[in-house]
C-alpha cells in the first residue's frame, strides 16, 4: 500500500486530517516542498479559508507546478474542501482568480435564495445527505464504493464548484433545493467539498478507499 502525503502549505486543517489518516493506519507523510511532492505515491491538497489565499499561498511557495505534474503522472491526487475548488479553473471568490485547471469548472458563491426564492443561510454548515448525480447509477469503483446512498456527512462552505462536464460529478448533495458539488473525480484526481475528517465513519470509509487505491 502506498504512502498518502499531505502537502502543508501553511494552511489548512491539517491535524485533524492527520489523525483520520493515522487511525486508518495509513503510511503518512507531510510535503513541504516540490522536491516532497515529486517524491509522492499518493497525494493530499488541504485547504480553508478564501480560495485566493489559498492558491496564492501554495504558488507563492512554488508547489502549484509540482501537483499539476502529479496529476499529470496519473497520481492519485485528492483536494479536500477549498482543495477541492482549487481544481477547477476558476473561482469567483473575491474577485476571479485561476485555480490549479485540473478539472474543467468554476466555482461560485452558493445562491443566496432556495429553489422556492426564499433566503436561507450561507455559508452551508451542518450535516446533508449525499446524493447520486443526475445520469450517475452507482458509486461502484469509485471513493465511494460501500458507502449508502443519502449518507450524511459535514459542511461549511459559501462556494461550490460547477464542473463542465457532468460526468465529473460523483457526489452531489441538496440544500434548500440548490444542488452543490459534494464530490468529484477524472481519472485519478479527485475532490470533496464537505469535511471527511470531520463526517464521522462516513467520512473515515471514504478516506480509507482513497488509501487503498
Amino acid at each position: 500500500m502506498s504512502a498518502v502525503t499531505m502537502i502543508d502549505y501553511g494552511i489548512g486543517n491539517l491535524l485533524s486530517v492527520e489523525r483520520a489518516f493515522r487511525h486508518l493506519g495509513a503510511d503518512f507523510k507531510v510535503a513541504e516542498t516540490a522536491a516532497d511532492i515529486r517524491m509522492a505515491d499518493k497525494l493530499v491538497l488541504p485547504g480553508v479559508g478564501a480560495f485566493s489565499s489559498c492558491i496564492g499561498t501554495l504558488e507563492a511557495q512554488g508547489l502549484c507546478d509540482a501537483v499539476k505534474e502529479a496529476a499529470e503522472q496519473e497520481k492519485p491526487l485528492l483536494g479536500i474542501c477549498v482543495g477541492m475548488q482549487m481544481l477547477f479553473d476558476t473561482s469567483e471568490e473575491f474577485g476571479v482568480h485561476q485555480g490549479l485547471g485540473l478539472l474543467k469548472g468554476r466555482v461560485k458563491a452558493i445562491p443566496a435564495v432556495s429553489a422556492e426564492g426564499q433566503s436561507h443561510k450561507i455559508p452551508h454548515i451542518g450535516w446533508t445527505s449525499l446524493i447520486l448525480p443526475e445520469g450517475r447509477k452507482n458509486w461502484e469503483q469509485s471513493l465511494l464504493r460501500d458507502v449508502p446512498v443519502n449518507a450524511e456527512v459535514y459542511f461549511v462552505h459559501s462556494y461550490t464548484a460547477y464542473p463542465v462536464d457532468s460526468g465529473d460529478r460523483l457526489a452531489d448533495a441538496e440544500y434548500d433545493g440548490c444542488l452543490l458539488s459534494a464530490m468529484v473525480n477524472r481519472g485519478n484526481v479527485y475532490g470533496i467539498q464537505f469535511h471527511p475528517e470531520k463526517s464521522g465513519t462516513i467520512g473515515l470509509k471514504i478516506l480509507d478507499n482513497f488509501v487503498k487505491l
